[in-house]
């Protein structure tokens, strides 16, 4: 076997994409996706077993007027009780009146008659009360390493969607400050959907909803204002709701110096008049645009399309969608205001639109803005927010009830994120010198790397609180996830570039013979390779990224006790050709995986030995 680490190499400092951006009404003509095949793993195998259970469902079932159970398959907890479970026979002892262990011994007679059964299938035992564990046959396993070597990167995806919209908001920071850690758990979870999402065939439209109208702009305005004049936080005249952080600091500078800023879709001049305070705040505007726009790039995450607040308000949106719940009947006026009555739409409480003294509360641009987002043609939106955002989903879905625009209930989709607590040293990190009062995005890339950052961001289910340890994510072992993932996937490229050195014309292994992967081990794999297309549909399906990075942790742990059991480089060329196969099938998956995460896959990287580990060496 070849050393277990592979030759040293920098830390991952992943090139910046290209940013693409447009504001509202101008969406940037995407490039044609890379076309979509339908992986099928094991098809052969799978399909057909499920065809031969939903037809001894049916035959169970007949003359009883009961419907059949669903043909599914379940994955056993403990890999000694079978590759696959049947629970079918529990859920029909009641329809059947008889007992759950009887009616697996009739299913299992009914399947063993079955051509696929007796093809695809070893064995069929019955467990516990009632479950049916189902043993695959070699070929059925080894089937998916053909599959994974023939699809390669498209392994895994479908077109099931394919012709269908989605838009995903996600982001959608205040233009007021640089994009702190919760924003980069946002734009992780955003990202990773998308790629989800476009794994299933859907169009996915990435879409930045800028705040740029409100009290926090004016803020913004002048706090600048203040550093232009003079003063700092801590001053007797600094104002008390003014941002901070160092930023506002190097704004005031670069405006005073009459610089010309650059954002996504905006180029600014400063005036460097201290008192065009107009002119600050679209300056300060465009600076951290393009500030947020340079976290994000160090991110990996490009947006499609930019939708400005306040375009609202000037394309007559809001007003327009007021007159719509007035015209609705689900209105009325109260103590000078005008009320929306949600209430009739499930809300706790109603809701009031305007204010006595005339302006808007926050949810009526929101509805405004999904309004737009269905006339727009997006059937389909998900929106990615922090859990401090929860009671807007019932309002805002009332609001979009009550305007009659024929928009589904439960229309769009929310995506609910936790906080994070950074850590190091076994301390808190809560304070950034740039930002002022919060850890920044890119002071966590920067202190670790971009794929530790956005793999430890999704590794959690969103709706979780998570500690970011930073020391943790620094470390080159198999404590580190990310780590411990991307390092399956470097050791396979050190086996396979062994392999290459003593095979030099050999690339391709169509022709394996995979008949001889029967090792428990590369059982073990197979099935966790042949697992990923459903699971990657599931994650997909359920918005779910944190399944990917679950799977990943699993396929890892399978290889590595592949590893750590078997040597690869044997004299039996036949074998050794079969296992080579096994290996890039298995790297291929976790580059896809991987890649669904936008994290990257290295070929090469160092693991520091353990002091006991080396020792026993």
């Amino acid at each position: 076997m070849v050393p277990p680490h592979a030759p040293a190499e920098a830390p991952n400092k992943a090139a910046k994409p290209a940013f693409f951006g447009r504001v509202a009404g101008r969406p940037r003509v995407q490039a044609p996706a890379p076309a979509l095949v339908e992986s099928r793993p094991m098809i052969e195998a799978t399909q057909a077993l499920r065809n031969a259970l939903q037809t001894v469902f049916a035959q169970l079932v007949a003359g009883t007027g009961q419907p059949a159970p669903d043909a599914t398959f379940e994955t056993p907890k403990q890999a000694s009780h079978g590759d696959l479970a049947i629970t079918g026979a529990m859920g029909l002892a009641r329809a059947l009146k008889k007992n759950p262990r009887e009616i697996a011994a009739d299913l299992v007679a009914r399947l063993q008659q079955q051509p696929a059964v007796q093809r695809w299938v070893q064995s069929l035992e019955i467990a516990g009360p009632g479950f049916v564990n189902l043993r695959l046959a070699p070929a059925a396993k080894q089937a998916v390493v053909a599959e994974v070597l023939a699809a390669a990167q498209c392994f895994g995806t479908s077109n099931r969607h394919q012709g269908q919209r989605v838009m995903v908001e996600f982001v959608s920071a205040n233009p007021t400050g640089p994009l702190h850690v919760g924003h980069g758990r946002n734009a992780a979870l955003g990202d990773c959907i998308c790629n989800l999402m476009q794994s299933q065939g859907w169009e996915v439209l990435r879409e930045f909803y800028y705040n740029d109208a409100g009290v926090q702009i004016g803020t913004l305005a002048t706090s600048t204002l203040a550093r232009l004049k003079g003063s700092k936080p801590g001053d007797a005249d600094w104002p008390e709701a003014a941002y901070n952080g160092d930023y506002i600091a190097d704004i005031a500078a670069d405006f005073a110096a009459k610089k010309t800023v650059t954002a996504d879709d905006r180029a600014f001049t400063a005036s460097g008049d201290v008192a065009d305070l107009d002119g600050i705040r679209q300056f300060a505007v465009a600076y951290l645009r393009h500030e947020q726009d340079l976290d994000l790039q160090a991110f990996g995450v490009h947006f499609d399309h930019y939708y400005l607040e306040s375009s609202l308000y000037t394309d007559g949106r809001v007003e327009e969608t007021v007159k719509r719940l007035v015209a609705s009947g689900h209105t009325y006026e109260k103590d000078g205001a005008l009320w929306l009555r949600t209430t009739d739409y499930g809300d706790d409480k109603d809701r009031v639109m305007r204010k006595s003294d005339g302006t808007y509360t926050y949810f009526v641009p929101d509805v405004a803005y999904h309004v737009a987002k269905f006339e727009r043609g997006y059937g389909k939106v998900i929106n990615v927010q922090g859990t401090d955002h929860h009671g807007t989903v019932a309002r805002v879905r009332a609001g979009l009830q009550a305007v009659g625009a024929g928009i589904p209930a439960g229309y769009p989709d929310y995506v609910l994120y936790k906080m994070i607590t950074v850590m190091r040293g076994g301390q808190e990190v809560k304070i950034s010198k740039r930002a002022g009062s919060y850890v920044t995005l890119r002071d966590l890339i920067e202190w670790t790397s971009r794929d530790a950052v956005r793999f430890f961001l999704i590794s959690r289910k969103s709706d979780t609180e998570f500690v970011f340890d930073i020391d943790l994510a620094l470390k080159a072992n198999d404590e580190n996830p990310v780590f411990y993932v991307q390092y399956a996937h470097a050791r396979i490229c050190s086996v396979l570039a062994a392999y290459f050195d003593k095979h030099a014309g050999e690339r391709n292994f169509a022709q394996a013979d995979l008949s001889l992967l029967t090792a428990p081990t590369e059982a073990a794999l197979m099935l966790k390779l042949a697992e990923y297309p459903a699971m990657l549909a599931r994650a997909a399906a359920e918005f779910a990224p944190h399944d990917v990075a679950f799977y990943l942790r699993d396929l890892a742990a399978a290889f590595h006790g592949y590893y750590a059991a078997e040597r690869f480089l044997v004299d039996d060329a036949a074998l050794a050709r079969a296992r080579m196969a096994l290996l890039a099938a298995t790297a291929q998956v976790l580059k896809n995986a991987l890649g669904v995460l936008g994290v990257s896959a290295p070929e090469s990287m160092h693991r520091e030995v353990p002091a006991a580990e080396g020792a026993a060496a």
